[in-house]
């Protein structure tokens, strides 16, 4: 070989070098990109379950989720802009209760869950339903009771609550024996112009006065308040904390049986039937709230929500 070939021969050899080097550079980047990937991908590890499939306006969505693989801390669950509370639920579960009320539009959410490792996005449907009508006319001039600023602000206070422990365990129980008088979601005209913001927020019970009105799961007592105290529309009125977001409203009564921070157990008498407050007739009035909003007790009544 010619002495004047090797200079060529030498830059060739570092030339081949060369690219090897870059080829074997390059594969590790996409290694690594793909690994990483492996991990960030959204969705990869985190899963959810709703309960029940094909919800109905006023009904608790409820979201059972699986985190991603060593995450104990609880996601983050949005619909829409608004957040919701995650609880732990078993060794390596959560669960998010979603409420939903007569006067939203039936249709899709977009429910969004994250971990801060792992991101779903999922879509539930929530079904129209037939809410009863009813109409009432006032006489001309004829005002109703107005609430007090010291009931208002505690109740709404109650149905803010949401606490850490869970309290109720299985379907939730009658709180009287009598009929059902009225139903929950009920839409109103008032002197023929209907309640846009309006929708009757619990079941009515038409028991007789003086029959016991009973804790419908176990909860705690963190809300009593008496007619002549100053609860004018809501009379004498108990409300029992049940845990994570779920409370419980009692309004009307005739006699209270319970004080503030005790514990009840399905069953438990509370007070007694009467007709107190803003009401025409003896009867109970139980609202049940999750996460402050009303919804129907029918569901809970007739469903294990654990």
């Amino acid at each position: 070989m010619p002495n004047s070939e090797l200079p060529f021969m030498k830059t060739a050899a570092k030339l081949v070098l060369f690219r090897n080097w870059q080829y074997a550079l390059l594969g590790a980047i996409a290694l690594t990109i793909i690994l990483w990937s492996a991990v960030k991908v959204p969705g990869l590890a985190l899963g959810a379950k709703f309960t029940p499939a094909n919800p109905r306006l006023g009904e608790t969505l409820v979201v059972n989720i699986t985190p991603s693989p060593g995450k104990t801390t609880p996601p983050i669950v949005k619909v829409g802009s608004k957040t919701y509370p995650a609880f732990g639920f078993g060794a390596d579960r959560f669960r998010v209760m979603i409420p939903t009320t007569p006067l939203e539009k039936p249709g899709d959410r977009d429910v969004t869950i994250t971990d801060n490792i792992s991101t779903t996005k999922l879509k539930i449907t929530v079904a129209d339903r037939k809410f009863p009508i009813q109409r009432i006319n006032f006489s001309p001039g004829k005002s109703g009771i107005e609430a007090t600023e010291l009931e208002l602000k505690q109740v709404a206070a109650f149905k803010a609550i949401v606490s850490n422990d869970k309290l109720w365990d299985g379907k939730f129980i009658a709180p009287n024996q009598g009929r059902t008088s009225s139903p929950y979601g009920v839409r109103r005209y008032y002197n023929g112009e209907f309640a846009t913001d309006y929708y009757h927020r619990g079941l009515d019970y038409a028991g007789g006065y003086g029959s016991p009105v009973v804790a419908p799961a176990g909860g705690k007592v963190a809300l009593v308040g008496y007619e002549k105290k100053g609860f004018r529309v809501h009379g004498n009125v108990v409300g029992v904390d049940h845990g994570q977001g779920v409370v419980s409203i009692f309004m009307h009564m005739s006699k209270i049986t319970v004080e503030a921070g005790q514990m009840l157990d399905a069953g438990d008498q509370i007070g007694s039937i009467g007709s107190t407050g803003s009401s025409t007739g003896p009867h109970l009035h139980w609202g049940l709230y999750v996460n402050g909003v009303s919804v129907d007790p029918v569901q809970w009544r007739s469903q294990s929500i654990d």
